[in-house]
C-alpha cells in the first residue's frame, strides 16, 4: 500500500518527531511504501530512509519546480520502503513551542503573519500534490497535528486521510488563539478519522472544535513503544550500558541538527554510571510545563533516604537556565534564592513573570532538615542535554526510576510507557494522557498503584519524594520482579506495529472509538 504521511518537522528529538519516525519504520516493516513529508535536513543519515526528495528549483508555492529524488539505499529484504520529502518552505519554521532548530528560524504560529502562513500552507500543498502525482496516487494518508497538516491535505485533494492530534498543537496554539480554529476545522472536517492518545485529549479537542461531529470519528491512536529497544536489563548490566553510551558520545562528530554539549553529556553519564545509589531519570523538554522544578525541589528528600543516588536530567528547553539556577539554590541550601526563583516562575522561561504555585508552596515551609539535605545532595544532579531517541532507549533501562511530573496536559505518556517497557517505574502526574498510561499499568500490576500516580497540588513536592522513596525502598529483587511485570504490560498495550495498523484503518475511517465518559 502507498501511504503518505505529512509531518512538518524533524524525525528525531521530541515526541511527534519520534512518533513519525517509528511509524514510518513500522509501516515499512509491514511491507508498505511510505512517503513522508517533513523538514529533517539530515534524513539522509537515517539508515531506514531509502530515498530523499527535494525541489531544488522552487521559487514559491506557484513555482515549486520539479521533484528530484535521490536513491540512498535499497529496502531491506521482505520490507517496504521509506522516501522522505523536504518541501521548500525556506528557513522560517512554524512551531507550537519556540525552541532552537539549527538552520531554521523557529517562530510560534501566533507570531506569523497571514502571508507567512499562506506561503507555508501553499508550498506544502504543492509538495503533497507533486508527491501524489509522482507515485501514481496514494492509498492512505495521515496528517499530523491539528494545524497545519490537516488543512494541507484537505487543500491538496488527498483522500482518504486521517489526522493524528498530538496535543501540543491543540493546547499551545489552537485553544489559546481563536485565529487558528478555522484552520483546524478546515482540516479535520473532511478527515476520515482523528486519532488521539487519550480520553483527555479527545474531550479537549471536542470542546475546542464544537459542532463538527468529531465525536463519531475520534479514535484511540496513542504512540507506540519499541519494546526491543526499551527492555529490562539483566542485574549488573546497568553501569556497562551507561559506559557504552558515554564512550560513543565522547567519540561522536558534532551534531548539525540539534547541537549539544558532548562534554557535558559525557560528564553527566559518568556520574550516572558511577552512582553508588539508585539512579533516577527525567526525559523531556526543560520547560516549566513539564514540572522539572518539582523534581529538583524533591531531590534532597529522595537523596536523603537514598545516599549516593543520582538524578539525570535529559532534555533541552527554554527553562534550562532557570532550572540550573534552582539546582544551585537547592544544593547550596539557599532557600531565599529558591523562593525568588519560584516567585519569578515562567519569567525565567522568557515569558511574563508568573509564580510557580506548587514550588512556592513547598519553599514557604520546607520539611525539617531540608537545607542540610540539599547541601548533602550537591553534585548528584546532572544535565545530559539532548539525547537521540536511540540513546534514550539505552540509558532509560539503566535507571531505577523515572519521574514524569508534567503540570500541563499530555496527550499521551510516551516516556512513561517507554520507562515501563524498560522495567523502570514511572512516577507520573495524575492527569490527562499520563493518568491513562499509569491507570493501565496499575490495573495490570496492582503492586505499583500506591507509587505510580502523583496528585498535583501544594503538597506535590513532598508527595513526589514519597512515591519515589517508597519504590526505591523495595528490595532489588522485588523491584526487578515488578519491573518485569510492568514491562510485559507495556508490551501488551503499546507496540509500533499496532500503531501502524491503527493508522491504516483510521485513514479508511475505522477506529476504536473514544466515546464520552
Amino acid at each position: 500500500m502507498k501511504i503518505l504521511i505529512f509531518h512538518g518537522y524533524l524525525l528525531r528529538g521530541t515526541g511527534s518527531n519520534i512518533y513519525n519516525a517509528n511509524l514510518a519504520i513500522a509501516l515499512a516493516g509491514l511491507g508498505h511504501e511510505v512517503h513522508l513529508l517533513c523538514q529533517d535536513r539530515e534524513a539522509e543519515s537515517l539508515d531506514w530512509v531509502n530515498a530523499v526528495g527535494t525541489w531544488p528549483d522552487a521559487t514559491g508555492p506557484d513555482s515549486i519546480g520539479d521533484l528530484s529524488i535521490e536513491q540512498l539505499r535499497a529496502a531491506r529484504e521482505g520490507e517496504g520502503s521509506v522516501t522522505v520529502y523536504r518541501p521548500p518552505i525556506g528557513n522560517l519554521l512554524p512551531v507550537y513551542v519556540e525552541d532552537p532548530y539549527e538552520g531554521f528560524e523557529a517562530r510560534a504560529f501566533p507570531r506569523l503573519t497571514d502571508e507567512q502562513i499562506d506561503f507555508y500552507v501553499g508550498t506544502n500543498v504543492a509538495a503533497v500534490q507533486a508527491v501524489d502525482r509522482e507515485v501514481g496516487g496514494v492509498e492512505a494518508a495521515l496528517a499530523n497535528h491539528l494545524i497545519m497538516g490537516p488543512a494541507i491535505l484537505a487543500r491538496s485533494g488527498i483522500r482518504p486521510y486521517a489526522v493524528k492530534n498530538h496535543g501540543s498543537d491543540l493546547e499551545y496554539t489552537v485553544k489559546p488563539n481563536p485565529r487558528f480554529v478555522p484552520w483546524a476545522a478546515e482540516g479535520v472536517e473532511p478527515a476520515a478519522a482523528i486519532l488521539v492518545g487519550s480520553h483527555h485529549t479527545a474531550a479537549s479537542m471536542w470542546e475546542a472544535l464544537p459542532g463538527l461531529g468529531l465525536e463519531e470519528k475520534t479514535g484511540f491512536g496513542p504512540p507506540g513503544v519499541d519494546t526491543e529497544a526499551f527492555a529490562p536489563l539483566a542485574a549488573g548490566d546497568h553501569a556497562a550500558r551507561i559506559a557504552s553510551l558515554r564512550e560513543e558520545i565522547e567519540n561522536e562528530p558534532p551534531s548539525t541538527t540539534f547541537g549539544r554539549d558532548a562534554d557535558e553529556a559525557v560528564e553527566a553519564l559518568d556520574r550516572f554510571g558511577a552512582s553508588e545509589g539508585p539512579r533516577v531519570i527525567f526525559v523531556g523538554k526543560l520547560i516549566v510545563s513539564k514540572g522539572v522544578d518539582l523534581i529538583v525541589a524533591a531531590w534532597p528528600l529522595i537523596h536523603r533516604q537514598n545516599p549516593g543516588a543520582t538524578l539525570l536530567l535529559v532534555g533541552f528547553g527554554a527553562y534550562e537556565m532557570g532550572l540550573r539556577a534552582l539546582v544551585t539554590a537547592v544544593t547550596d541550601g539557599d532557600l531565599e534564592a529558591a523562593r525568588e526563583i519560584a516567585a519569578v516562575g515562567r519569567g525565567l522561561e522568557g515569558g511574563e513573570q508568573e509564580p510557580l504555585a506548587y514550588l512556592g508552596a513547598f519553599f514557604a515551609n520546607p520539611p525539617s532538615g531540608y537545607v542540610e539535605a540539599g547541601q548533602a545532595a550537591r553534585g548528584s544532579i546532572s544535565f545530559a542535554g539532548r539525547l537521540e531517541h536511540e540513546e534514550v532507549a539505552r540509558v532509560v533501562p539503566a535507571a531505577d526510576s523515572m519521574i514524569v511530573p508534567s503540570t500541563f496536559p499530555e496527550a499521551f505518556g510516551m516516556v512513561a510507557a517507554e520507562a515501563a517497557a524498560s522495567g523502570v517505574l514511572p512516577v507520573c502526574a495524575e492527569h490527562s494522557g499520563l493518568a491513562e498510561v499509569t491507570a493501565t499499568l496499575a490495573e495490570e500490576v496492582p503492586e505499583v498503584k500506591s507509587m505510580i500516580g502523583l496528585p498535583l497540588g501544594p503538597g506535590a513536592v513532598v508527595e513526589l519524594a514519597g512515591k519515589v522513596n517508597r519504590w526505591l525502598a523495595l528490595e532489588a529483587d522485588d523491584r526487578a520482579r515488578i519491573g518485569q511485570n510492568i514491562a510485559e504490560s507495556a508490551d501488551r498495550n503499546w507496540s509500533w506495529q499496532g500503531v501502524a495498523r491503527d493508522v491504516i484503518s483510521a485513514s479508511a475511517g475505522e477506529v476504536r472509538k473514544v466515546g464520552r465518559d
